[in-house]
């Protein structure tokens, strides 16, 4: 029997077989198939260029100027953004107003207030002067401060013959027309008037602009001023 040692023992190929894959020497190269393109070496005249992408203009092409509609929108974009700005300036302007109306009628009701508190104190001066006690001294005292109450904006009201307004005359006294104890004068002003007047004022009355701190007290005389929604004695 044959050992398998043996089959180790065939003979080798010669060596200018081995690892010779390309043509002999000498012989001439391999023909290019036809459907293989030829390519052009690098660096020649003939070099194709490479392609460009999709959605890029070439190097050294001019790109296209904007249009009209570009223009457009934007003009119109301005006009939006001036019509915000003038309406936000117009608010912030009413805005302004409303905050220095608010702070003149906070600061009026104060001093309303502060005045009604001493309108007790005008009353009380107004009798001592009625009985000859104002003199001297307390005469420029009273003089000073109805000085700086009016400078403050109050003011008295309620005068002997004007017209009687339910609005801002409280009536304590009424005497019809004809009666005894209306004076001459006041009925001759009645009867012209056709309406009721003020024969005589009790307390005058104050109001700071258009704030009624305190009505007139007075003593009507004529017609009584239904038709006013007046309330007479």
């Amino acid at each position: 029997m044959n050992r398998p040692t043996d089959v180790g023992r065939l003979p080798r190929p010669p060596l200018a077989l081995v690892g010779r894959t390309g043509p002999e020497r000498g012989s001439a190269p391999p023909s290019r198939p036809e459907s293989e393109p030829v390519r052009p070496d690098r660096g020649t005249a003939g070099a194709v260029a490479p392609p460009t992408r999709r959605g890029t203009a070439p190097p050294g092409a001019a790109r296209p100027e904007a249009g009209g509609s570009d223009l457009e929108r934007l003009a119109g974009e301005l006009r939006e953004r001036t019509a915000d700005l003038q309406r936000l300036k117009a608010e912030f302007d009413n805005y302004r107003r409303r905050v220095h109306r608010d702070r003149l009628a906070v600061g009026q009701i104060a001093v309303g207030n502060v005045l009604a508190r001493l309108l007790p104190v005008l009353d009380a001066i107004a009798e001592a002067a009625g009985q000859g006690q104002l003199t001297d001294g307390f005469r420029r005292v009273a003089d000073l401060l109805e000085a700086e109450l009016a400078s403050l904006g109050l003011t008295s009201f309620g005068t002997a013959g004007e017209p009687f307004d339910p609005n801002v005359h409280e009536a304590l006294v009424y005497t019809p027309p004809g009666q005894a104890g209306a004076t001459a004068g006041s009925a001759a002003r009645a009867a012209a008037a056709e309406r009721a007047v003020c024969a005589d004022v009790l307390r005058p009355g104050f109001r700071v602009g258009d704030r009624l701190l305190r009505p007139a007290q007075v003593a009507v005389a004529g017609e009584q001023p239904d038709a006013h929604g007046a309330r007479l004695p």
